[in-house]
Formats: C-alpha cells, sequence, structure tokens
C-alpha cells in the first residue's frame, strides 16, 4: 500500500498538522486503525499529564550505567538500576 502525507486538524488547538507517510506506514504496522486527531505538540503536553489532569511529578536521578543526571516519571527505589533515555535504549531492554 503506497502513503502519502496528509493534513489533519488538530482537535484541541485546531492547527493543521501533517500525518506524514511515515507515520501512516508505521500506525499500519502496529495495527493502529485510527489516524491521529492531536498535533505533536498537543500529543506530547497530553502525555505530560496523568489521567486526572494533573502534570507528572519526574525526579532527578543519576544514571546507573553513565553517570549522567537525568528525570524519571517514578520514584526510584534503589532495588533496580535507573538509567538516562540513552543508556535505557541500549541497556535497559536486554
Amino acid at each position: 500500500m503506497s502513503f502519502s502525507d496528509r493534513t489533519l486538524q488538530c482537535r484541541d488547538c485546531g492547527r493543521d498538522f501533517i500525518f506524514t507517510a511515515g507515520e501512516q506506514e508505521f500506525y499500519q504496522t502496529r495495527g493502529l486503525q485510527n489516524e491521529p486527531r492531536r498535533c505533536p505538540e498537543c500529543r506530547a503536553a497530553r502525555r505530560s499529564t496523568e489521567g486526572n489532569g494533573r502534570a507528572r511529578v519526574m525526579h532527578d536521578v543519576i544514571c546507573s550505567n553513565c553517570g549522567k543526571q537525568t528525570q524519571v516519571p517514578f520514584v526510584p527505589t534503589g532495588a533496580r538500576p535507573v538509567y538516562c533515555l540513552d543508556c535505557f535504549q541500549t541497556v535497559g531492554r536486554r
């Protein structure tokens, strides 16, 4: 199936945004049938809040792998290592 970029309108802010051919292909490979209804900025804003509308609380931590300071959306207990995003993508999914 061939995809082409489509212009959609965000239901939150009303701005037009592009639903790229690559995004459409990604949606298809994941079995997602509904196209996005929010622009990337509104999706990110919505993701950063919890279900009850409060902002997500982030906690400062030091990456167990590289020592870089980062933030995570959970309270680290010390029982397991905590990684920055870069290290998690390479180490955390083993």
